[in-house]
This record gives structure tokens, sequence and C-alpha cells, in this order.
């Protein structure tokens, strides 16, 4: 290996501090190749709306003036819908105590 092929190697990238919840939010999207309209249906399975401007808000540079921080609230929303999606309703399960007929 040459000094001159060296030279041309990217270094390593650093790690970064801390993962956002835009992160996670993106790295979801993509992960589930989820278009714009599916993560707003998403949303509204667990009674969160939010418009197309707001969303795209989210998937931009931190440094764009219009980027807007993804908080906790919608995160656990979107995690909550993306769960009814998937699985259906939650149903409340039939519980059985020992003293109960038809046993």
């Amino acid at each position: 290996m040459s000094d001159t092929d060296s030279d041309h190697k990217k270094p390593p990238k650093t790690p970064q501090s801390s993962v956002t919840n835009n992160d996670i939010l993106k790295k979801l999207r993509i992960a589930l190749e989820l278009k714009d309209a599916d993560i707003i249906e998403i949303l509204k399975l667990a009674d969160f709306e939010i418009s197309k401007t707001e969303l795209s808000a989210l998937f931009r540079n931190p440094e764009h003036k219009n980027y807007m921080e993804c908080g906790n609230q919608l995160l656990r929303r979107f995690l909550d819908g993306l769960i009814i999606k998937k699985r259906g309703l939650r149903r409340r399960r039939l519980v059985r105590t020992i003293n109960s007929p038809g046993l």
C-alpha cells in the first residue's frame, strides 16, 4: 500500500453523542418504507393530528429554519398508532377468578 492510497481514505465517522426522537422517527420511516400519508394515518390511529407541513419539518436538517423537534408525546403516539396498525385495537382480557362459575 502506498502513501497516496492512505491519503484518499476518509477518516472514520465519530458516533453521535445522542440519538434524538427525530432520528428514531426517520429510521423507522425508512425501515418500514412509510410515506407521509402512512405516518399521518398511523398518528390518527393514536388520536394525534399532524399536517403534512409539520411532518416534513420533523425530517428536515436541524440547522434548517423550519426544523421542528420531535417531542416525546409525538413519538409515543406514533409507536402507539403503529401497534394499532400492525396488531389491531387492544382487547380487554377476560380474567376469571377462582370463584367464577364455569371453571
